[in-house]
């Protein structure tokens, strides 16, 4: 089968998920998240309401397409969604509150700033943000089974790691381009050698000894 044809048919499994959870419950809307794991830079949370009468081909889990296939579909999602919100949880918010609670808070921040508000809400992962205004199901591996969640973890994975592209220009000597802020062993010794700065995460790096509260 030919490579267009399997994209085009998991794009419309996606889309059909959603259709289902539209005749069911109104306006659905996709959540994600991008950069739960790494040592520095924030969590990036979004959320997607799609427009049903125009599908966006192409649409899925961040993790299987390109870093270029995906800033295409960034501009594509932006400009065809019916709403969408990005929105950056910072490291000292991560330390404050822990990781897990910090997404929630962010994913709950994004749906709130969608407009129009959604009546459904589809969240990637095992549980959903208490704080969510509206009904809302979780979906695990969300991103491989929902256009909208797929959608919003584009969106969150092309914006996080712009930002740490531009934090990258500020601290060249971290490499940061190259490993987005993942615990990689390179990481690990460029931190050794320079340090740890504001936008790092100290609940992260106390776990792995790196920070004794200097």
């Amino acid at each position: 089968m030919p490579r267009t044809s399997k994209s085009t048919s998991n794009n419309q499994a996606l889309y059909a998920f959603d259709a289902e959870q539209r005749a069911q419950h109104g306006i659905v809307c996709g959540v994600d998240e991008a950069g739960r794991g790494p040592l520095c830079g924030p969590v990036c949370c979004a959320a997607v309401i799609l427009n049903p009468d125009d599908p966006i081909e192409g649409i899925n889990d961040s993790k299987k397409l390109t870093e270029k296939r995906r800033e295409a579909l960034f501009e594509e999602i932006t400009r065809r969604a019916v709403a969408y919100e990005i929105v950056f949880i910072s490291p000292q918010e991560i330390d404050e509150k822990n990781i897990l609670w910090a997404t929630m808070d962010g994913m709950a921040q994004a749906v709130a700033g969608l407009d129009p508000q959604p009546e459904y809400v589809l969240i990637d992962g095992n549980r959903c943000p208490p704080e969510l205004a509206h009904p809302a199901q979780p979906v695990v591996k969300g991103d491989a089974t929902s256009a909208s969640i797929a959608a919003a973890s584009i969106l969150a994975k092309v914006s996080r790691d712009r930002y740490m592209l531009e934090l990258d220009k500020q601290y060249p000597q971290y490499q940061l381009a190259k490993h987005k802020g993942y615990p990689t062993a390179l990481h690990y010794e460029l931190i050794a050698q320079y340090g740890i700065q504001p936008f790092y995460r100290r609940s992260f790096l106390k776990k792995q000894g790196y920070w004794h509260g200097k």
